[in-house]
């Protein structure tokens, strides 16, 4: 048989290896303590303008940001004032969402620094300006879990991303709290970066709170992130803690969450071992105060809270009677402590969350408590534009979770002030009534015909169901029939359900 021989030369190797076993080092070591290394090579830069040089950035990128400092977000305003700044031009803002606090952007998107948006939700005068005809290209809505796995498969693809935390050492792992005890700028989860640090093709973290290696746990690791620039001012802590949810004390919302609690029950979604999700809203947050006192009357606990987590929920989990919590947008200032200290409060990125490519989290839920702005006949919801036509506000998780639970529930009250809620068309679907099975008013609950053993039970328990189309007619007989909305023909916003498909488009408002 004959010898074969082996071509050392086609080996990769450290360093210069010898045949004979001797090998020598491939690089000098660094002998410094840790405390000398703190302040050698690290991925601090001086600037933004510097980071924004070094990320290769051009005309006609994509640049993106998290949401999670919400209306007290000062990240966005400054980068975009910094790029406008540098003549940069025709850009891609892909936001998880927009607030009402980056008005500013209209000015750069009228000089053509902006020129494409892709984003979750968007409030104020931006919002009013776009539904006008700001831009010349429609903006693109997507839910939390289609935005996740767009940025993930590289659908939407993100040269840039700028994100902002509230704490990050020297090599980049960053966090929405920090180990000390500074909690003047604390947000919490940063689930809705996790994705963008992990795909774009540049990473840069903005912290006013830079702290030593190894800044852990950490919600975006340093093998995501290319620079660090440390700045005086990120947000404002008033505005991350505010807006997004709200302790309702008001009599309406309040006969609405009991009626919540009182249908999952009925239905057979409450158990020992359950699981849940609350969504932004004052009923169906208040909705989780009535779930307490049940779990407690029954002995009963929920094996996982999902979502956007509130005080109330944590403080469910540190009563026992919620195992798990699985975060991806800390609501309130207890929540983003709660993340901080306990160990079964985890932190989880938008895909994990809310993927439809994959099974995702909210695939497991028994239940999810959903508020809207309207509903119609046909059971499609709308959360996104006003009873004017106007943008005002977000599609979030909305459709991901009342696709992906077992028992999709809405509330809303049947008119607000002189406004119905219930309709026979919605201005904007954003979750078709296919994936809605009750909802639920302050003057009756409906349940969709696709799920007519909710009924059964619901009939069965005491709750009394009444058609959607009898809401409708009953706020309309109390409210009058609204005067219908004129648009012109301009799209102004594309709507993509949880599968980035086209589901809706919103048209320029006509104020003529």
């Amino acid at each position: 048989m004959a010898e074969k021989s082996f071509d050392f030369a086609k080996i990769p190797h450290i360093g210069e290896i010898a045949c004979n076993g001797e090998f020598k080092a491939a690089k000098a070591r660094n002998t410094a303590t840790f405390e000398e290394k703190f302040d050698q090579k690290n991925k601090v830069v001086e600037s933004l303008e510097k980071a924004i040089r070094l990320s290769g950035l051009k005309d006609g990128d994509t640049i993106s940001f998290h949401h999670h400092f919400r209306n007290g977000d000062h990240i966005i305003n400054q980068v975009v004032a910094k790029l406008a700044e540098m003549g940069f031009k025709n850009l891609t803002l892909a936001s998880s969402s927009l607030a009402a606090v980056h008005a500013p952007l209209i000015e750069y998107i009228e000089q053509g620094v902006i020129t494409h948006i892709e984003t979750s939700g968007m409030r104020g005068e931006l919002a009013e300006q776009i539904s006008r005809g700001l831009m010349d290209f429609p903006v693109v809505f997507r839910s939390h879990g289609g935005r996740g796995e767009a940025v993930a498969s590289g659908e939407l693809h993100i040269n840039v991303a700028f994100l902002g935390a509230p704490s990050c050492d020297p090599f980049g792992n960053a966090n929405g709290y920090s180990r000390d005890d500074d909690e003047s700028i604390m947000c919490g989860s940063l689930g809705y970066a996790r994705p963008d640090a992990h795909m774009a093709d540049t990473t840069i973290i903005i912290t006013n709170n830079l702290v030593k290696f190894p800044n852990t746990p950490c919600a975006i690791p340093e093998s995501d992130v290319d620079y660090v620039v440390v700045m005086d001012d990120i947000g404002d802590p008033k505005g991350i803690m505010s807006g997004a949810t709200r302790y309702t004390k008001n009599p309406k919302e309040l006969i609405i969450a009991k009626t919540a609690a009182e249908v999952v029950k009925a239905a057979g979604y409450v158990y020992d071992g359950f699981s849940m999700q609350m969504g932004s809203g004052g009923a169906s947050l208040a909705t989780a105060r009535y779930l307490r006192q049940m779990m407690i009357d029954e002995g009963i606990k929920c094996r996982f809270a999902l979502g956007g987590i509130t005080g109330q929920i944590t403080a469910m989990h540190e009563e026992g009677l919620i195992e798990k919590i699985l975060d991806v947008q800390s609501f309130d200032l207890d929540a983003a402590k709660s993340l901080k200290k306990n160990h079964f409060h985890q932190q989880i990125d938008a895909p994990t969350y809310a993927s439809y490519r994959r099974e995702s989290a909210v695939n497991q839920l028994d239940f999810v408590i959903l508020s809207a702005l309207e509903v119609d006949t046909d059971f499609n919801v709308n959360v996104l534009t006003g009873s004017d036509g106007v943008i005002r506000g977000a599609i979030g998780g909305h459709p991901d979770t009342a696709e992906g639970a077992a028992l999709s529930v809405i509330v809303c009250p049947l008119t607000r002030g002189r406004i119905p809620c219930v309709v026979p068309k919605v201005n904007t679907i954003v979750t078709p009534g296919s994936v809605v099975d009750v909802v639920i008013t302050d003057q009756g609950v409906a349940v969709n015909p696709n799920r007519p053993e909710v009924a059964e039970k619901l009939v069965a328990a005491g709750i009394p169901v009444v058609s959607i189309e009898s809401l409708a007619e009953r706020a309309e007989h109390i409210v009058g029939k609204p005067d219908p909305i004129k648009f012109k023909d301009k799209i102004v916003a594309v709507v993509m359900y949880r599968d980035n498909t086209v589901i809706d488009v919103v048209r320029q408002i006509d104020e003529d």
